[in-house]
């Protein structure tokens, strides 16, 4: 076997590897009530919290306890202020495989969905998945990836959008087809 087929199946596994990971249902919390507050949250949209989360990020706030408290107590509030983030993060990917699930079936239902969009979604599951990984590792790592994380925000929030407007041009459009099948409502059309 020679090199480059050997790279191009270790890239055809990892691939597959990355596809079959993002379609697996996230994790449950171990802790006791953690099902009952993942289903007040599941409406909720975690991207509007991003501000919070940059502030609490921010070297300022840092600084400020660093100058006025102990160089323990900044230690302590930077680590759980990364948590708090690292959360957060968690909660994004929560309502983005959400997001992406709706699109598959948004997309099962529209007759004007192609092999080219069907692609361009997985291509931005890999994407999300890789980025979220990174920022995730970042954050294990003390660092603080503000750019990285907003960019991620970002990405939920467009797709939030996209699937909103894919949802209303669809209810339009079913609106508009059972009032053209309605015998009454047709507008002088007759369907005799």
């Amino acid at each position: 076997m020679s090199l480059a087929l050997i790279a191009l199946c270790g890239f055809a596994i990892l691939l597959l590897i990355l596809v079959a990971w993002i379609l697996l249902p996230t994790r449950r919390l171990a802790e006791p009530g953690a099902e009952l507050r993942l289903a007040e949250e599941s409406d909720r949209r975690h991207v509007v919290y991003f501000p919070q989360v940059r502030q609490a990020m921010g070297a300022e706030d840092i600084a400020y306890l660093a100058s006025r408290g102990s160089s323990a107590l900044s230690r302590r509030v930077r680590s759980e202020r990364r948590k708090i983030a690292r959360a957060y993060l968690g909660c994004l990917r929560g309502e983005f495989l959400r997001l992406w699930r709706l699109a598959r079936v948004i997309a099962s239902l529209s007759p004007h969905v192609g092999a080219a969009q069907e692609f361009a979604r997985l291509r931005l599951g890999l994407f999300f998945s890789l980025r979220y990984e990174l920022i995730r590792f970042k954050l294990i790592f003390g660092f603080a990836p503000l750019p990285d994380l907003g960019a991620l925000s970002e990405v939920v929030g467009t797709l939030a959008m996209r699937l909103e407007t894919a949802m209303r041009e669809m209810g339009e459009r079913a609106a508009l087809a059972s009032k053209l099948a309605s015998p009454g409502e047709g507008r002088g059309l007759r369907t005799r």
